[in-house]
């Protein structure tokens, strides 16, 4: 049985994990599915931005899927647990931006992965949150090291440690969320942002995602160092040729990825 949906339209990779009925929970099958959606994408040129959704109206997703964990072994919990954590790191490090767009609940490690992703869009009925301490556990898929880095250390303190759910403005409000929108103009919300990363020299969007992603653990000078380095990789391209002459003859830029 497939657990993920995946389908590109365009230059656009769509990625919905499809368990409805159990609320797009993460069993073992769907991170291994989700594993190897994630390195195809990553090696496919033709794809420019990727979106993360769930399946149905009711949730992103709740994360771990709880009746699949009372069946397992401590050693087939720390199995699935290495298995998320990978999976999430290789959507964290996907040269391609990438959206999460959260069409209900995002619980623990649904929350993470879309933690895992560049930007979040919500519908403004969504709830979300990490909410592990309130099982006795911790977000153990990159949770505890995404948020403060998103949001700054004490406010995630303060989520993680009360379990807390936010609402989708509050989530705005905490600076965890891009967009939100109403249920009914969720995809043109989508689309729109799309639109504004596609219009873009597809090299240019790559490599400002690497320099930013690269630098951000690292000093202030080798940051510097990085963001030359991925300066020089557009220099000799096409579409960056392309661009000034675009701009010389006052029309739009019609950019080819290379």
């Amino acid at each position: 049985m497939q657990e993920i949906r995946y389908e590109q339209r365009g230059s656009v990779a769509y990625v919905t994990l499809d368990r409805p009925d159990a609320m797009n929970a993460f069993n073992f099958q769907l991170l291994l599915e989700l594993g190897e959606v994630v390195e195809g994408i990553r090696i496919d040129p033709t794809i420019r931005a990727v979106v993360f959704t769930g399946s149905g109206d009711r949730a992103f997703s709740v994360g771990a899927d709880l009746k699949e964990r009372k069946t397992l072994t401590d050693a087939l919990v720390r199995r699935n647990l290495n298995k998320i954590g990978d999976v999430f790191n290789r959507i964290d490090q996907l040269p391609q931006p990438t959206i999460a767009v959260i069409n209900g609940f995002a619980f623990g490690g649904g929350m993470e992965l879309a933690l895992a992703c560049d930007f979040r869009i919500a519908v403004d009925s969504a709830v979300m949150g990490l909410t592990e301490t309130g099982l006795a556990i911790i977000p153990g898929a990159g949770g505890t090291q995404r948020l403060p880095r998103l949001i700054g250390e004490a406010k995630a303190m303060e989520l993680i440690l009360t379990a807390r759910r936010l609402t989708a403005d509050e989530a705005l409000d905490y600076g965890l969320l891009t967009k939100k929108a109403s249920a009914e103009q969720l995809q043109e919300t989508l689309e729109t942002f799309l639109n504004s990363l596609l219009a873009n020299g597809p090299v240019a969007v790559e490599q400002a995602k690497f320099a930013i992603k690269q630098g951000m653990n690292v000093d202030l000078q080798t940051g510097l160092a990085i963001e030359r380095k991925a300066y020089e990789m557009t220099l000799p391209t096409e579409d960056r040729i392309e661009a000034l002459n675009a701009f010389a003859e006052k029309r739009k830029p019609v950019f080819k990825g290379r």
